[in-house]
This record gives C-alpha cells, sequence and structure tokens, in this order.
C-alpha cells in the first residue's frame, strides 16, 4: 500500500496565515499538521511509501520540512506545477496526477493534508483488508451545518454506501465522510475515466458519488476527533483543544 497526503491547495480562506505558508505545515503545539499525519501513517505497517503532492509555490517548503524529517517510510514530495489558485488541479486531479506519475500499482490510501485527528488509522486498515473493498472514514454528526460542508453517506447494514452526496444542502442522513479514503489498486484507472468526462476536480468527495454507483464502497465507524482545519477561526480552535492534550502532541 502507498498513501498520498494532498496538500496542493492554496488554503485561501486561511489568509493571512497561508500567504506565504502551506496549510499543512502549519503548526499546532510546535509540531506541524503534516507531522502528525506522518506519525500516523508510520504505525500502519502496510504503508510502504507517503508521497505528498505540493503545488510549485510550496515545493521549497515542504523540501526543507523534509530535510529535517526522519521517518521509516519512502518519503517522495511530487510538484504539480502550479502557482496559483487560479491554476490549482484541483484534489481529484493532483490524485490522477501522482497516480499516472508514480505509475501506482498498489492499494492506496488518500489523506487531506489539513485533517487532525485522535484515533489510530490501523483498525481502519484492518476493515479494508476484511472488506477487500473501496472504503470511507465516517463518523455520525449531529450538527447540520457541519454535514452541509462534508460528504454524506447512507450505509446499510453490512456497512456498504447506499448513497453519497458531497456537500449536500439537505443531508440526507448524520454519517459525515472524512477526507481519510483507501481505495483498491483496481480502482486508481477510475481517476482518469472520472476526470475524461469532465467532471468536477476539487473536493474529492466528488469522485465517490460517481464511485459508488459503479463499484462497492464500504464505510468504517471511527471513534475519536477528527479536525478539519479550514479557516482561521477553526484552526484557533484545534490549537486551543489540542494544546490542553499535551499527551496527543508529544
Amino acid at each position: 500500500m502507498k498513501a498520498i497526503i494532498l496538500a496542493a491547495g492554496y488554503a485561501t480562506r486561511l489568509y493571512p496565515l497561508t500567504l506565504n505558508k502551506p496549510k499543512a505545515l502549519l503548526t499546532i503545539g510546535g509540531k506541524t499538521i503534516l507531522d502528525f499525519l506522518i506519525d500516523q501513517l508510520e504505525g500502519i505497517e502496510e504503508v510502504k511509501e507517503i508521497i505528498i503532492v505540493s503545488n510549485h509555490k510550496f515545493i521549497r517548503s515542504f523540501q526543507d520540512w523534509q530535510r529535517l524529517r526522519i521517518t521509516s517510510k519512502d518519503l517522495k514530495i511530487i510538484d504539480d506545477g502550479t502557482v496559483s489558485h487560479e491554476q490549482r488541479l484541483g484534489a481529484i486531479g493532483d490524485i490522477n496526477l501522482v497516480i499516472m506519475r508514480e505509475r501506482i500499482k498498489e492499494d492506496l490510501f488518500i489523506l487531506a493534508g489539513d485533517n487532525i485527528f485522535t484515533f489510530s488509522l490501523r483498525d481502519y486498515v484492518k476493515y479494508f483488508k476484511e472488506k477487500n473493498k473501496d472504503c470511507i472514514l465516517v463518523q455520525e454528526i449531529d450538527q447540520e451545518e457541519e454535514l452541509r460542508r462534508m460528504g454524506v453517506a447512507m450505509v446499510d447494514t453490512q456497512g456498504r454506501v447506499i448513497h453519497f452526496a458531497e456537500k449536500p444542502e439537505k443531508p440526507a442522513s448524520k454519517i459525515g465522510v472524512f477526507a481519510l479514503y483507501i481505495y483498491r489498486r483496481d480502482t486508481l484507472p477510475l481517476f482518469k475515466e472520472y476526470l475524461a468526462e469532465g467532471n468536477i476536480k476539487d473536493a474529492p468527495g466528488h469522485f465517490l458519488e460517481w464511485l459508488y454507483l459503479k463499484k462497492e464502497l464500504y464505510a468504517y465507524f471511527s471513534q475519536g476527533d477528527c479536525f478539519d482545519i479550514g479557516t482561521p477561526e477553526s484552526y484557533l480552535k484545534v490549537k486551543k483543544i489540542l494544546e490542553l492534550r499535551r499527551n496527543f502532541i508529544t
């Protein structure tokens, strides 16, 4: 299995914090968001290589970070060649770029570079291996306003996704989907097919809206917190919460 961390966005909603720094390198308790993600992946034996996809504007920042990062995994940084928000390839475009450029033939774990979560991913990988199907990570969310900002799924009694909508105006369930996806190797060519049809390139949940109608997709229900850092207010809120949890940060 390989892992891709999506870090090529320009995070304009976080300006001025991200005007000259990528969101994934913002710090909480002296530790970058990217380091939190790498630490999680370190504990997954199946993941042999981690690929970080950056834009060209911030590629040097990631290279500087890499020189100081010690990891047991193979670690690679890919430049998607864009220099502005207007040029961005979108998350799905970046995923396809890495798959094609690196000729990935393994199962693929995809993580957004702006999420921090307090639970281990090992059980999620175990669930994927048991199902042997594409998987998403979900939690029950009570706040409808929050559900409108994320993917929302409906599942049957076996955990199979029977409906999916990205950022729905009227959520059909309370099952919120976080940007932690595991795809079988035979699914990877479908990213190219999806883009060739002219579909939306941005939020990776749009690919899932298209995919669940073509292939079986299963939902893993996780416990613990998952924080999406999208605005200055949310960043400060997460900093305050996690810096009080010293054991988590260290």
